[in-house]
C-alpha cells in the first residue's frame, strides 16, 4: 500500500479548497453557526454542479474522482464545517435505490440526488431504538394503493430542510429484529408528519419527526416487503467507513495557531515543553487516524468491503477528536471556554466550540459501543454481545 499522493490529488486539494472559499464565506459560516442547520441548498447545488456529491459515480460523462481525490474531497470539506451533511445521507440513500429500488425511483430521483436538487434524510434511529436499529418501533401497514406508517424517529437531521426521509418500518408486526422490516422513502410534504427541533451540546439541529397515519403510495417503497434489513445494510455500511479525522486536523491547526502567537510576557506557549507534549501527541494520533482511513479507501479501490476495518478507523478517529479535544483545551487553559461571539474568545471561539462538537462524534454514524462489538464480530471472531 503506497498512501503518498501523486501531483494530481495535490492540484485536487487545491481545487477544493478555492470552492470552499468561493462558496463558503464567513457570513454563510456564521449563518450554519448560528442556526445549527448542516445543509446549505446552494453550497449543496455546487457541489452537484462539479459531481462531488457521490463523487466516484458516472455524472453524465463528467469523469469520476479517484478513491484517493474523493478522500481528499471529505478531508477539506469535514475540516471546515462545510454544510454537506444532507446531500451526503442523500448520496447514501441514492446507493441503496440503484442497488435495490425500483426502477422509477432509480431513474427519477437518484439523477436529481447527483445534481442536489433531492435531499433526503436519514429516519433510522427511534426514542427506544438508538444504535439498535432492528428494534424499531415504527409500523407501516398495507392499505389499498400504499402504506400507512405511524411512529416516530430521532435524530433526523435536516429532516425540517430536506424533500425526503429515508425510514425504515415494520411491515410485520408478528415479526422481531431484522427481519419483516421495509424501507421507504417519504416525501416530507406528507400530511400527518410533525418535524421538532433538537439542538446538541454543540449547537448542531437535529430532529424528532413523527408519523401520524401518514399515507404513501406503494411507488415510495424501496425494498421488497420484510427485506429492509438488506437495504439498511448497504446505507450503515458507508456510515460505519465514515472519515473524521479532518476535525481532529483542525483541531489542532487551531491550537498550533494558539501556541505560536506570543502572550502577555512576549513568550509563544510553543516554548513551553507540555504544550510541545500535547501538540506532538496529537499530531501523532491525527497521523494514525489518516493511515486508518487511508487503508479503508485502499480496500475500497480493490473491490473489498472493509467489514472490521472501517469500524476501526471511525472508532480510532472520534475517540482521538474526544481525548485531544480535552487535552488541547486543557493545554490553552480558561481562556478556552470563551465561545464564539465573544470579541475575547481564543481563536474566534473555535476551540471552544471543538471541544462540545467533539462529543457527538463518538455517536454519529454508529456509536463507539457499536464499532467495538462490529470489530469483535467481525475481525476477532468473538460472539455477538
Amino acid at each position: 500500500m503506497d498512501f503518498a499522493q501523486d501531483a494530481a490529488t495535490v492540484a485536487f486539494r487545491e481545487e477544493v479548497r478555492r470552492f470552499v472559499d468561493e462558496h463558503l464565506p464567513p457570513e454563510l459560516e456564521e449563518e450554519l453557526y448560528r442556526t445549527g442547520d448542516a445543509h446549505h441548498q446552494g453550497f449543496g447545488l455546487a457541489m452537484g454542479e462539479r459531481g462531488w456529491i457521490v463523487p466516484q459515480w458516472d455524472h453524465g460523462g463528467r469523469e469520476t474522482l479517484s478513491p484517493a481525490e474523493a478522500h481528499v474531497l471529505t478531508e477539506e470539506l469535514v475540516r471546515v464545517h462545510a454544510p454537506t451533511y444532507a446531500v451526503e445521507t442523500a448520496g447514501m440513500v441514492a446507493k441503496v435505490i440503484a442497488a435495490v429500488g425500483p426502477e422509477a425511483m432509480r431513474n427519477e430521483i437518484v439523477p436529481k440526488v447527483l445534481t442536489g436538487e433531492v435531499t433526503i434524510a436519514l429516519g433510522m434511529s427511534e426514542p427506544e431504538a438508538g444504535s439498535d436499529v432492528a428494534a424499531v418501533r415504527t409500523r407501516a401497514r398495507a392499505v389499498d394503493g400504499g402504506w400507512v406508517i405511524d411512529g416516530q424517529k430521532m435524530f433526523t437531521t435536516n429532516g425540517h430542510l430536506t424533500d425526503h426521509v429515508f425510514v425504515i418500518a415494520r411491515t410485520d408486526p408478528d415479526s422481531e429484529r431484522h427481519r419483516g422490516l421495509t424501507t421507504f422513502l417519504v416525501p416530507l410534504d406528507r400530511e400527518g408528519i410533525e418535524v421538532q427541533a433538537v439542538y446538541t451540546v454543540s449547537g448542531e439541529r437535529t430532529n424528532i419527526t413523527f408519523y401520524e397515519d401518514v399515507f404513501v403510495e406503494d411507488e415510495w417503497r424501496i425494498s421488497e416487503p420484510g427485506d429492509g434489513w438488506r437495504s439498511l445494510m448497504l446505507a450503515l455500511q458507508d456510515e460505519h467507513s465514515a472519515a473524521f479525522s479532518a476535525h481532529l486536523g483542525r483541531q489542532l491547526e487551531e491550537a498550533e495557531r494558539w501556541a505560536g502567537r506570543p502572550d502577555h510576557d512576549g513568550r509563544a506557549p510553543i516554548e513551553r515543553e507540555d504544550v510541545r507534549r500535547r501538540l506532538t501527541r496529537a499530531a501523532t494520533d491525527l497521523e494514525v487516524a489518516r493511515l486508518l482511513e487511508m487503508r479503508t479507501i485502499w480496500m475500497e479501490s480493490q473491490g473489498e468491503v472493509p467489514v472490521a476495518e472501517g469500524p476501526m478507523s471511525k472508532l480510532f478517529g472520534t475517540e482521538a477528536i474526544v481525548r485531544h479535544a480535552e487535552e488541547l483545551s486543557a493545554m490553552v487553559g480558561p481562556d478556552a471556554l470563551r465561545s464564539r461571539g465573544e470579541p475575547s474568545a481564543v481563536e474566534g471561539g473555535r476551540i471552544e466550540h471543538a471541544l462540545r462538537f467533539s462529543l457527538g462524534t463518538t455517536i454519529y454514524a454508529g456509536s463507539s459501543e457499536i464499532q467495538r462489538n462490529i470489530i469483535a464480530q467481525r475481525r476477532c471472531g468473538l460472539p455477538r454481545d
